[in-house]
């Protein structure tokens, strides 16, 4: 196992946020699983956890996501657009109302030429603002989108390539950063690094990388129910389990990602909350179909899915953790009824080895990518461990390499046929499967695989994009159920990844935090938080 991760102690990533009184009212510290902080310019890096603190909180979209409840699944909700919708008479059309009266922080309007100048500097690669960075991050989230154009100061009009219902979905990806801003700091995505400027809830006011953000209220945001109620939000790098939790523990951090599953019963009784939820969210293991791949015998990939103990892994983790049963959460309105039943039978495994020409004494050899943490990640390293082990038993033998998590999300993004995938026939990913591109149709589109999307794997199947068109040319809500149910059962049945497990997103946090409402979605809002003395 190489190990690539460099992890930072709790005094080094604290020790320039924390200086003076500790746990001044009104401020919040969160340890996040990720080891730098998040891009900060508009299209945030290091996966869902990004975008969930350095994205959706300085920054908004033309659709953003509604995150004020727990009780149902996070559903898209009018943004900086106020309303949107297909042309009838050409659905590849889109038509964008903006809304009146917004400025970023830096006090420009937000128009319609902010909306296409926001899009040139993803997709348009001679446009003076293009950012590679950002472009990394954002251009594979609309792959729909042909053009764009501001038809008056307050409309904009995107085309399609081709009709595409999964749209607006697409577009809450996209977050507008201030054109004038960028000019203001010299035309350097550098500069506007450490002195952003969104329209979000938030004023990104400090930035350190690798060491703390720490972000303001912005109190002329537009939507006033989402104004914080905080003094002040600081973000602190803390990749290791263990160190998180010890972050927490001596008070140098109120709320902590993901906390270690075997610190939890002492967790909770020196009277720190737990707070979980099911949310859109799968760990699986994405499979390479290239040419040399063991996984492109069906047999071997049924076979790996029938090897693991979910339910042990479920206690291993102290319950945080659903079993998976597909590729979506179970009783999903998508989930249909697959024939393949993913569950732990390790004798069927074996007897699909052995049909394939392999078992215990004569192993399927094969390498993994893995990070230590990361966003959805869970607890990686164990996990990985269990799984390992799992395999090992029914005759799967799997090294591992374990990278930085951006470095994971970087060859994800170059796929497998890519030298960095350094010789890997699969990644251990954890995925949002909240919309219908971003569940399905990004991960196996034949013409989605890199350089054009994330098609990891370079799975093609003409039957399956036959499907993905279906999804995308189907408006109405109920029909395009019945096709994504399809496309569920055709991902199970052919078990086209290895399908683990579903977290609960768990959070431990000081008693003093009041007022979090945790979203079921890799995103929350941090407004309506306070702190105790």
């Amino acid at each position: 196992m190489s190990i690539t991760h460099r992890s930072l102690s709790v005094a080094a990533a604290l020790g320039l946020c924390l200086a003076g009184p500790a746990a001044a009212q009104g401020v919040l510290r969160i340890g996040m699983t990720a080891s730098d902080i998040p891009l900060t310019t508009g299209q945030a890096d290091n996966g869902g956890e990004g975008m969930r603190f350095t994205g959706y909180t300085a920054y908004d979209a033309l659709i953003n996501w509604d995150l004020s409840r727990s009780d149902r699944a996070s559903e898209l909700t009018p943004g900086l657009a106020t309303t949107w919708k297909a042309d009838p008479n050409d659905t590849k059309k889109w038509i964008f109302t903006l809304r009146e009266g917004v400025t970023f922080h830096d006090g420009s309007p937000f128009n319609a030429d902010a909306v296409v100048w926001n899009f040139d500097k993803l997709l348009k690669n001679d446009a003076p603002q293009f950012d590679p960075r950002q472009s990394a991050q954002g251009r594979i989230r609309i792959p729909s989108v042909a053009s764009y154009r501001a038809v008056d100061p307050m409309t904009i009009e995107i085309t399609t390539k081709t009709p595409d219902a999964t749209l607006p979905f697409q577009i809450a990806w996209i977050l507008m950063s201030s054109p004038a801003n960028w000019e203001k700091q010299g035309r350097s995505w550098d500069a506007v690094a450490k002195a952003p400027s969104g329209t979000g809830p938030w004023k990104i006011a400090a930035f350190v990388p690798r060491e703390r953000a720490e972000l303001v209220p912005n109190t002329a945001y537009w939507d006033k129910g989402r104004v914080p109620k905080l003094d002040k939000l600081v973000l602190v790098p803390l990749p290791e389990a263990n160190a998180r939790v010890a972050a927490l523990r001596s008070g140098q951090v109120d709320w902590i990602e993901a906390p270690a599953p075997d610190a939890l019963p002492s967790l909770k009784s020196a009277g720190f909350k737990l707070v979980t939820n099911l949310y859109p969210h799968n760990w699986t293991w994405h499979l390479s179909r290239t040419e040399t791949s063991p996984w492109n015998d069906i047999r071997i990939r049924k076979a790996a899915n029938l090897a693991v103990d979910r339910e042990g892994l479920k206690e291993f983790l102290g319950g945080l953790a659903v079993p998976a049963e597909g590729f979506m959460t179970p009783g999903h309105p998508w989930f249909g009824t697959p024939t393949f039943k993913v569950k732990y039978d390790p004798e069927a495994a074996k007897a699909l080895l052995k049909e394939a020409g392999y078992g215990p004494q004569k192993p399927v050899s094969t390498k993994i990518l893995i990070s230590a943490s990361g966003s959805g990640q869970m607890q990686p390293l164990p996990m990985n461990e269990f799984v390992q082990q799992s395999l090992a038993e029914v005759g799967i033998k799997v090294d591992f390499e374990v990278v930085e998590w951006n470095t994971l999300i970087n060859i994800w993004r170059a796929g497998a046929k890519s030298d960095m995938a350094r010789g890997a026939t699969g990644m251990n990913y954890s995925y949002l499967i909240q919309d219908p591109f971003t569940a399905f149709i990004r991960h196996a589109q034949c013409n989605l695989a890199a350089p054009n999307g994330t098609n990891w794997g370079y799975y093609c199947d003409p039957a399956m994009d036959k499907l993905f068109d279906e999804i995308r040319s189907t408006f109405d809500p109920e029909a395009q159920k019945t096709v994504l149910r399809k496309v569920h059962e055709k991902f199970v049945d052919d078990a086209l990844f290895l399908m683990v497990t579903h977290d609960v997103n768990p959070r431990a946090m000081s008693p003093k935090v009041k007022g979090f409402v945790q979203a079921q979605s890799w995103f929350q809002n941090f407004s309506s938080i306070t702190m105790d003395k």
